[in-house]
């Protein structure tokens, strides 16, 4: 039975080749050799094609014969050691628990599911831990003991999140009011009196490459802060990026995508009229947009993350793999925090209490 997924070996030694972001090469940790993308892809061209035929064939089979597994769950083989790996449906790329061998699944890349681009991990795995070290740094005395652990801070990982990345053109009309004031001394009183104007904007805007997440499992409010807009090394998609890192692909359309990107659309496009109002107070009082044309394009852009929870609650770091951008929230062990704060304060009252014996001794010797 042929393989439903690839395992990206060094053509040298056969150990597991990694996409290396600053060399923009794959990387063999074991004998040191070094290949381009162009490389590898023509290495593994028929294994990928073989691979996504036989995903194919198995997707058809699931569908006609009762599915041992929940249907959000598949299961592979993989090729180096023949271990059963067990993903979600969704899963694009992968490791083997087992031999570590890193995992493509050409058949989640292919046909409809194929992206048109993939922009690659630029930041490597310690940058993107020293970030979160200097992020935890800043508030080390209140974190539980948990997130300052460094075996927790390397469970960091790279993803290639699936994004749709819209072109539109949006129009819209403002209505809104203006208001001046002037204050004038009139006899011994200061009056102020206030303007007010009815003001209407008419404009539209073209937009480019506006980043929406298609995974159901990604916070779209992280994903919108990571603020993907270094497109210039945007490349067509090729399965040789994704070893050694996880990959998924989309679960929401982009016909679903798209009321996201049209509200961030509009809400921009009213900023700017908003903007363009010369008055010293503006009041909104209306404002109607309107999508006149859009075009999406699917693509898995790269994001180093870290998903860990702490007393029932869930907490994500996330950094944009090409600018280096991080959100991500911290508990406070509230413990911690009084503890430190009795021990301030106990140093205070020794200081005051000291320095209040010192100038009494002081008095008496004067």
């Amino acid at each position: 039975m042929e393989s439903e997924i690839t395992n990206y070996q060094c053509p040298a030694c056969t150990a597991p080749l990694r996409f290396d972001g600053e060399s923009g090469k794959l990387q063999c940790d074991f004998c040191g050799s070094s290949y381009s993308v162009a490389e590898v892809e023509a290495l593994y061209a028929e294994k990928d094609k073989v691979a996504a035929e036989a995903s194919e064939k198995a997707e058809a089979r699931a569908e006609e014969t009762a599915w041992d597994l929940d249907e959000n769950l598949r299961a592979y083989q993989c090729p180096a050691c023949g271990a059963e790996l067990i993903t979600e449906k969704t899963t694009a790329a992968t490791s083997c628990p087992y031999c570590g061998n890193p995992s493509v699944v050409p058949g989640q890349l292919s046909g409809a599911l194929k992206p048109e681009f993939v922009l690659p991990f630029k930041i490597e795995k310690e940058a993107a831990v020293a970030a979160l070290h200097k992020h935890y740094r800043k508030r080390n005395c209140y974190l539980p003991k948990l997130f300052r652990s460094d075996n927790h801070i390397e469970k960091v990982q790279g993803v290639y999140v699936p994004f749709w990345l819209f072109d539109a053109t949006v129009s819209g009309s403002g209505r809104y009011e203006g208001q001046d004031s002037v204050t004038l001394r009139e006899g011994d009183y200061e009056v102020t009196r206030t303007m007010h104007y009815n003001v209407e904007r008419a404009g539209s805007a073209e937009f480019n490459r506006i980043p929406v997440d298609g995974s159901k499992k990604m916070p779209d409010n992280y994903m919108d802060s990571l603020e993907h807009c270094a497109y210039t090394p945007l490349k067509t998609v090729a399965a040789a990026y994704l070893p050694g890192f996880l990959a998924d692909r989309y679960d929401v359309s982009a016909e679903e995508s798209a009321p996201r990107m049209e509200a961030r659309c509009k809400e921009t496009l009213e900023d700017c009229l908003r903007r363009d109002i010369n008055h010293a107070v503006v009041v909104p009082e209306g404002f109607v947009g309107k999508v006149e044309k859009q075009e999406a394009h699917y693509a898995l852009l790269p994001v180093w993350m870290l998903t860990t929870k702490w007393r029932d609650e869930n907490y994500l770091f996330a950094m944009n793999g090409q600018t280096g951008k991080f959100v991500g929230e911290l508990p406070t062990d509230n413990g911690l925090f009084w503890r430190n704060l009795g021990v301030l304060t106990l140093i205070v009252t020794l200081v005051l209490r000291f320095s209040g014996i010192t100038r009494m001794i002081l008095s008496l010797f004067g």
